[in-house]
């Protein structure tokens, strides 16, 4: 039975997934049995660590796979021919040089996307006090609206009691009641 996973791939999972690749084109190894290798190790289908390696990761490891593959022609002309040690310390010390330059790219490439991770949830947070201040905005702005509705009610009951008292010149007067309304008083 071949187990399925539905979760998200780790920085951990794509890093072993590159790096069983690479050992296998060292290795002329192909990459199918790199795919089931980290598949069994990782609990995930080899067609999902063919596709996660297609679309992404051989992306960034660009430079590691073409080192890979100079390792390996290294290593295929070595292997028929003995050649003197001298010769052969000098392509190990280049084949070094180029691993250690390798090592030191993908550590770059990692602090650029721990930076970007960190300005992601810098931005998920201000988004978030962001969304807070508006909603505490509106609120205030519909406070403002109500007492804004209820000016204009108190004002259109001074005005139709302005209108009144003409009729009515000295039999009425005015006074606010407890809840801040104006009511007519008989004199």
């Amino acid at each position: 039975m071949v187990p399925i996973r539905q979760d998200a791939w780790s920085k951990d999972e794509d890093i072993l997934l590159a790096e069983v690749v690479l050992r296998h084109i060292r290795e002329a190894s192909t990459q199918l049995a790199a795919f089931e290798e980290v598949g069994k190790t990782l609990s995930r289908t080899p067609a999902a660590c063919g596709f996660r390696w297609n679309s992404l990761i051989r992306k960034q490891y660009e430079a590691a796979i073409a080192l890979a593959k100079k390792q390996r022609k290294e290593q295929k002309k070595h292997q028929p021919v003995q050649k003197s040690e001298a010769k052969e310390g000098g392509s190990s010390l280049e084949l070094l040089n180029d691993a250690i330059n390798l090592l030191l790219q993908t550590k770059a490439r990692f602090a650029e996307s721990n930076e970007r991770e960190q300005a992601l949830k810098e931005s998920l947070e201000e988004n978030l006090q962001l969304k807070q201040h508006l909603h505490e905005l509106e609120k205030e702005y519909m406070i403002v609206q109500e007492d804004y509705q209820s000016l204009l009610g108190i004002m259109e009951k001074a005005r139709k009691m302005v209108v009144f008292q003409e009729e009515d010149q000295g039999s009425l007067r005015f006074q606010m009641d407890a809840n801040g309304n104006l009511e007519k008083v008989k004199k």
